[in-house]
């Protein structure tokens, strides 16, 4: 099934006439037509089961939706989850989000809008795009009303709007720029509208039903995560069991990618498709080492099956470090003898 089919399957859009607005009931599995039941919870789809975290921000979520969602969509999702994991302040949180709104999703600006503490105004409180003048500060933040303008409708109605083309929409406010389309879906925490998650673009009818589907996703996973700060709980504990370490594990022991000496924090976690951040936090709860040195350790190992193998009896020591993906001599020693606790050359003589 499509996701256009999809959608209007769970009554999740429809058409206002003239405003080409796509609007929605608040996502929840409290408020779908079609309540899941213990079982479909339980019973988690294949793509999440596969992303340890997503599974248990989601635990509450319905299984058969994200289930519905293409393989790309959950790695997009997984990212943002995992790039949340050592975030532990509010804001922090909001500007990460925007961040990679921008970053994934190709899109041309994303502002985070706050109720404020009495509920009369939605503040911007993060933004990325021309809003954003790289410190983490908005350039002319702007309040609204509630009801004003389609940030504000959205939390009047409770229900997200996509707006095709802003000319025909009586509520648009122009912002940093006067742009074509807008996409906004509430943020929850409960039952209790907290903020709203906006996107503009140039074009007329830029967005789709996957920016639609993430939006949502994203939104929940806001939720989800500002009420474990809030809580002062912990939303995912990292144990062995960890989906991401086996991948990193398989692909060191059979893949052998230590052997790329380029290798690096960053590369990996794009090839296991999770933050750096939370890659590094993986190594070392799991192994109790950093990113590098559970790196070298590999390459250690293939170095010392090598020094007492006669099929390299003619390689020298360094040539055998430098084809185990070591970059340097230097490193090669340093790695080695931290690691054995002897150098390389002691190694083969022993052996």
């Amino acid at each position: 099934m499509d996701s256009q089919k999809y959608f209007r399957s769970k009554n999740i859009l429809h058409q206002e006439p003239n405003l080409c607005d796509k609007v929605s009931p608040k996502i929840s599995s409290k408020k779908y037509n079609t309540c899941p039941t213990k079982q479909d919870l339980s019973t988690k789809a294949s793509n999440v089961s596969k992303t340890p975290y997503l599974d248990e921000v989601f635990a509450e979520f319905d299984s058969d939706y994200l289930e519905r969602a293409p393989i790309q969509t959950i790695s997009v999702l997984s990212y943002f989850a995992t790039s949340l994991f050592e975030n532990n302040n509010a804001d922090d949180v909001l500007w990460d989000i925007v961040e990679n709104c921008i970053a994934h999703l190709q899109l041309e600006d994303c502002v985070i809008y706050m109720l404020d503490k009495d509920k009369q105004y939605l503040i911007q409180k993060a933004a990325f795009g021309n809003k954003n003048n790289g410190e983490k500060k908005i350039v002319s933040p702007i309040k609204i009303k509630i009801g004003e303008g389609i940030v504000g409708h959205v939390v009047k109605s409770g229900k997200y709007q996509y707006v095709k083309d802003v000319a025909l929409h009586p509520k648009y406010i122009v912002d940093d720029a006067n742009r074509k389309s807008e996409l906004s879906v509430p943020i929850y925490i409960g039952d209790e509208i907290i903020g709203v998650l906006d996107s503009e673009h140039s074009e007329k009818g830029f967005f789709t039903d996957d920016h639609i589907f993430l939006f949502h996703l994203i939104a929940k996973l806001t939720e989800k995560k500002l009420k474990q700060i809030y809580n002062n709980s912990n939303v995912c504990n990292i144990n062995h069991d960890n989906i991401y370490f086996k991948e990193l594990e398989l692909l060191m022991k059979e893949g052998k990618i230590y052997r790329d000496p380029n290798l690096g924090l960053s590369s990996v976690a794009q090839k296991l498709k999770i933050s750096s951040n939370y890659l590094s936090q993986l190594v070392n709860k799991l192994t109790g080492q950093n990113f590098a040195d559970y790196i070298n350790t590999f390459r250690v190992e293939e170095v010392k099956l090598k020094l007492t193998n006669a099929n390299f009896a003619n390689y020298t020591v360094v040539g055998i470090g430098l084809e185990s993906g070591f970059n340097s001599k230097s490193t090669f020693y340093s790695a080695f003898k931290k690691i054995t606790g002897i150098s390389p050359s002691t190694y083969r003589k022993a052996c």
